[in-house]
C-alpha cells in the first residue's frame, strides 16, 4: 500500500517545482544570452525536468506549467523555443506560446 502512494505521489507535476526549475534559465529566457550549454545549472534544471516528464500525462502538466509561465512573463519566445536544443535535451513537446500542451 505504501509503495503505490509513494507511485502516486512522485508522478505528480508540481508547477512550483517546474518554475523553480525553469527559473535556472532566468537569464537566457529573458535576454537570449548567454547560450547555456549541456552540464551548465540551466541544461541540468531542464534535464530535471525532462526525467521529471516520466509519463504523457506529466508531460502534459510540465507543457500547461511552461506555457503558464510563458504567458505570465512574456519572456523572448526565441530563446525559450531553442533552450531544449542548445542543451541536447527533448521534453516531447515545443516550447511556444502557441503549443496546445493536450
Amino acid at each position: 500500500m505504501l509503495l503505490l502512494m509513494g507511485i502516486s505521489v512522485s508522478s505528480a507535476v508540481d508547477c512550483t517545482a517546474v518554475t523553480a526549475l525553469v527559473a535556472t534559465c532566468s537569464n537566457f529566457i529573458t535576454y537570449g544570452t548567454p547560450d547555456p550549454m549541456p552540464g551548465s545549472p540551466c541544461c541540468d534544471a531542464l534535464l530535471g525536468l525532462n526525467n521529471m516528464a516520466d509519463s504523457i500525462d506529466s508531460r502534459r502538466s510540465i507543457c500547461r506549467c511552461i506555457m503558464s509561465l510563458i504567458t505570465t512573463y512574456n519572456p523572448n519566445a526565441t530563446a525559450i523555443a531553442t533552450l531544449p536544443g542548445l542543451c541536447g535535451i527533448s521534453l516531447g513537446f515545443t516550447i511556444d506560446p502557441n503549443t496546445d500542451c493536450s
